[in-house]
């Protein structure tokens, strides 16, 4: 993997594919009409209506480009000869936390796709990090901000 590369799973790619998509096609054309009719309301120097779609507008062309350099970057991890033997982009990994003896499954995403919120961790991430390559029956040290967590590794799957 070069450095420069991002690997994602294939339902990220199609994700960043459809948002990028949707800011071209749609969302430019919503800014672009606010911001004529902003105009049509006259001095500009305090029409708000105008300076807030100029904003928007310039977050969005930001995003456009960051999306395009990404997918340029890209890099399907391939799940075709996937195996459940080792940990890698595109697994899913049920963990146990040997502290307090819980069990807890993740899956391991590109950093674009990253989102506690739905327990897709990155491979960048420390936890992610530590579970790269690691098999079934492996203990995990991840140090994190409260200290030092023990992991066992209980199964691995494909996404």
């Amino acid at each position: 993997m070069s450095k420069n590369e991002i690997i994602l799973t294939r339902e990220g790619m199609l994700k960043l594919e459809l948002e990028l998509d949707d800011l071209k096609s749609v969302k430019r054309k919503e800014i672009a009409s606010r911001i004529k009719t902003a105009i049509s309301y006259g001095d500009l120097k305090e029409n708000s209506e105008y300076h807030s779609a100029k904003n928007d507008q310039s977050f969005m062309e930001g995003r456009i480009i960051t999306l395009e350099k990404m997918l340029n970057k890209a890099r399907v991890a391939d799940s075709d000869s996937f195996d459940n033997t080792t940990v890698r982009v595109g697994s899913i990994v049920i963990l146990n936390d040997l502290e307090v003896s819980e069990k807890i499954e993740y899956r391991i995403v590109g950093p674009a796709e990253a989102d506690v919120f739905e327990n897709k961790i990155s491979y960048e991430s420390p936890l992610g990090k530590s579970l790269m390559g690691k098999s079934v029956g492996s203990i995990i040290d991840v140090i994190a901000p409260m200290g030092l967590i023990k992991y066992e590794l209980l199964e691995i799957r494909a996404i």
